[in-house]
């Protein structure tokens, strides 16, 4: 079985260095730099147990996304493609997926936001593509991946079916790689339980730049986190999702203490000058409360700063 993973960030490294423990071929799929550094240097993962191992370059095969067209001898190769990959490269990635994907082969979006895998499966089908949501914590400096707090993966047919064969098989393939999957009847709750809490504390931290357990040192940050996450759980339950204030204020307390020295993904981007996710979480968030007749105004807010951080940021 051939599982490739596309976009080899901080979540795209967890599931790299699992996956290596499993008995599956690996493609990892990235782009300039990162690329390179996994074809000479391979993979180092500093695990939540405080080990430091290194997945040597022997272990996958790399595709840099930036280097041209698909091989051919990738075309159609592959039976699982996972999608870690940023927001704003799904059009591409979606391509890629399409390209590498064995007839009977299946998607998995794990990306933040929401709609991912409804654009994969544009490219590859309904039937073969799954939405997913993971609460591992993870973060990369130039010392590799640093996978700072073990969590679970949401998997769910778009359609509310019951696993396919192949979703069957990606499941036994995360579970041998310990990285906990859990199959659920209802991925669009999953999706937004997901969102919510990214909501909640990836801007605010990016704001203010500092780690996630600073939420709950700073009365004021933990009120402007609650804050947002009432205004986004009233756009959830006008769309339908059946989630109460006080069960997703419990879950955000638990993530943000398993994650308390983590720095979002957001704030790592700041920190690195790349482009944030901030339209595909407050802006999916402003695009549904429009459209549900819902005010949105903190997540207004809050996406005119983070974007105003990312302006500047591109400008230095």
């Amino acid at each position: 079985m051939r599982v490739a993973i596309l976009g080899i960030g901080s979540i795209g490294g967890v599931f790299l260095s699992s996956l290596s423990n499993a008995d599956v071929d690996l493609l990892a799929i990235s782009r300039g730099p990162t690329a390179q550094s996994l074809i000479s240097e391979g993979l180092i993962i500093h695990t939540p147990e405080g080990a430091i191992e290194a997945i040597p370059p022997e272990r996958f095969e790399v595709y840099d996304s930036e280097s041209g067209p698909v091989p051919e001898n990738i075309v159609g190769s592959c039976d699982i493609a996972i999608v870690c990959g940023k927001s704003y490269s799904t059009p591409i990635l979606s391509q890629i997926v399409g390209d590498i994907l064995s007839d009977r082969g299946v998607a998995l979006s794990v990306q933040n936001g929401m709609g991912h895998a409804q654009h994969i499966s544009s490219r590859v089908g309904k039937t073969r593509t799954l939405g997913g949501a993971t609460t591992h914590g993870a973060w990369r400096d130039k010392d590799g991946t640093h996978w700072v707090g073990r969590g679970s993966i949401t998997i769910g047919s778009l359609d509310g079916n019951p696993p396919s064969n192949s979703a069957k098989a990606l499941l036994k393939v995360l579970e041998d790689a310990e990285l906990s999957p859990l199959w659920v009847d209802d991925i669009n709750t999953s999706s937004w339980k997901k969102l919510l809490i990214n909501v909640a504390i990836n801007p605010i931290c990016s704001i203010s730049g500092v780690r996630n357990g600073a939420l709950l040192e700073s009365p004021g940050l933990w009120d402007q986190s609650l804050s947002v996450l009432e205004e986004s759980l009233t756009v959830a339950r006008a769309s339908g999702i059946n989630l109460t204030f006080e069960e997703m204020q419990e879950t955000l307390l638990e993530v943000v203490q398993s994650t308390s020295d983590n720095r979002c993904s957001m704030l790592q981007d700041l920190m690195s000058g790349r482009r944030t996710e901030i339209d595909s979480i407050c802006g999916y968030v402003i695009m549904m409360g429009e459209g549900l007749r819902v005010p949105t105004p903190l997540n207004s807010m809050l996406r005119a700063l983070v974007r105003g951080i990312d302006d500047s940021s591109q400008l230095d």
